[in-house]
């Protein structure tokens, strides 16, 4: 199955964190905060103006973002933890 996000809508993949410190200490799966970076897997359209006008999005299939801690709905896609967002939740993109 493929999804296709509407209108500002972006699919985001999260990028998992490393399961050690520098120090070399190993963070137990209990212990860890969900990430907040991912990869753009897909983009809508763009944001739907009062007028009727369309303006694209910024993002783009991907890139690798930084977004805030509560953004997006998690769904399940054949086995795969998908955040769908809007692009206003998308704090950075990372270079």
């Amino acid at each position: 199955m493929k999804l296709r996000p509407l209108h500002d809508r972006v699919i985001v993949k999260r990028l998992e964190e490393e399961e050690r410190t520098q120090g070399g200490i190993i963070i137990p799966d209990t212990a860890k905060e969900k990430p907040q970076q991912g990869k753009v897997l897909a983009v809508g359209k763009g944001k739907l103006l009062d007028k009727g006008d369309v303006v694209p999005l910024m993002v783009k299939e991907g890139d690798r973002v930084l977004f805030s801690k509560y953004a997006g709905t998690e769904v399940k896609v054949e086995g795969e933890e998908l955040l769908i967002m809007r692009e206003d939740d998308i704090l950075a993109i990372l270079e």
